[in-house]
């Protein structure tokens, strides 16, 4: 693989940039392909983009096949733009990296190496054995990446994206004593979420949370804050709900919980042995799973919906308690706050149920990512320090 100084006289590689930004761009089209990486691509003959493509769901064309089925015989000694490295085995669709020789390109760019084991090199291995160049532009590398947090963490770590939602007052409250919370945020916060689910692979709550709000977490595309553009590039994601996971170690959720009754998969994690109910719908699978002191192991939960499902991004919308147990067992890759400009005292409900700390250096410490004004509330993303 080749990087920029191979090609110093070739006056061509100053627009190789801009292609390779519009490749990440076409990438960031979609909300998510899960299990699959969201990925682009733009093919490039004489100086011009000539077709370009992008994954739109699993099981459809990757983003490389969408774009040689549009650029037909332009192909032919081209220069492919690649957010990521192609594949290189048989899923659901063929592989890319044969896909691209076949169309006769003469060169392949890409931002970064998969890191799926099973193309990880490889990829670029058989590109180059068939007479392709292959080139890296490293300076792209954390954008593509960016894109794809969960598929890398995955395929690195062995476990899920995590990002925990969480709704407040200005004096970090979530719901008043009576339990009363809606609508503590704005429609436009509320339709922001939306979008948000609809990125995820997984949106997990307790089972506190389903008998107490009985919500069905799941995407409602007419809230989405998406153009219609969006929203029909979008079509073939959005078909699929996110799968809805309910953490409930004496397997306590109702039968006539919305969240069973929605469409999609439902997933319940418990630590019980004891009989099952048979009334939670054909939908709804029982996962044993190792139990700690406040419940269900949550680490090892991830584990497995990484391993067994192949989620890449988990959502969490959960009450106080499990919510600050994410944060706690320091579960949590990113923090998304809600923030309304109202108070509703001391007798409402806290964000968070964290015990035990007795000096500043044991508090959870993040850094802010972003903070934006959404409608009458604010936004403000946050991580783990670096």
């Amino acid at each position: 693989m080749k990087t920029l100084e191979n090609l110093q006289k070739d006056k061509s590689i100053l627009e190789w940039p801009v292609y390779m930004r519009r490749a990440i761009d076409l990438a960031g089209i979609v909300l998510s392909a899960t299990p699959n990486p969201r990925v682009g691509c733009v093919i490039v003959n004489g100086g011009e983009i000539v077709s370009e493509g992008w994954h739109a769901a699993a099981g459809l064309a990757h983003a490389e096949v969408m774009a040689i089925e549009k650029a037909g015989e332009l192909a032919q000694d081209g220069i492919a733009f690649v957010s990521l490295e192609p594949c290189s085995f048989t899923g659901r669709t063929g592989p890319c990296s044969q896909a691209l020789i076949e169309a006769g390109l003469s060169k392949v760019v890409i931002a970064g190496l998969d890191p799926d084991a099973r193309v990880s090199g490889s990829g670029v291995k058989q590109l180059e054995d068939a007479g392709i160049e292959v080139f890296h532009l490293p300076e792209f590398e954390a954008q593509a990446q960016d894109l794809n947090r969960g598929y890398f963490k995955r395929h690195t770590l062995g476990l899920p994206f995590v990002r925990l939602k969480l709704a407040m007052s200005l004096d970090g409250r979530t719901a008043l004593a009576s339990g009363e919370s809606k609508w503590i945020t704005s429609s436009i916060a509320r339709s922001d979420v939306q979008r948000i689910r609809a990125s995820s692979s997984v949106i997990l709550t307790g089972v506190n949370t389903v008998i107490d709000d009985d919500p069905t977490l799941n995407v409602r595309t007419e809230d989405l804050s998406l153009d219609e553009e969006e929203l029909n590039l979008n079509q073939d994601c959005l078909a699929q709900q996110p799968m809805r996971v309910i953490l409930d170690s004496q397997l306590q959720t109702p039968g006539t919980a919305r969240i069973l009754a929605a469409t999609g998969q439902v997933k319940i994690f418990t630590a019980s042995s004891g009989n099952h109910p048979n009334n939670l719908g054909d939908n709804v699978e029982i996962v044993q799973i190792a139990q700690e002191e406040k419940g269900v192991d949550l680490e090892s939960v991830l584990e497995s919906l990484a391993s067994k499902f192949a989620c890449n991004d988990v959502l969490v919308e959960a009450g106080p308690t499990l919510s600050g147990s994410f944060i706690e067992k320091n579960l949590v890759d990113e923090l998304i706050v809600y923030v309304a400009p109202k108070i509703l005292g001391s007798d409402a409900k806290p964000l968070l149920e964290i015990s035990g700390l007795s000096s500043l250096a044991q508090a959870t410490q993040l850094e802010i990512k972003e903070v934006a004004e959404i409608g009458k509330d604010i936004k403000a993303v946050l991580s783990k320090p670096n």
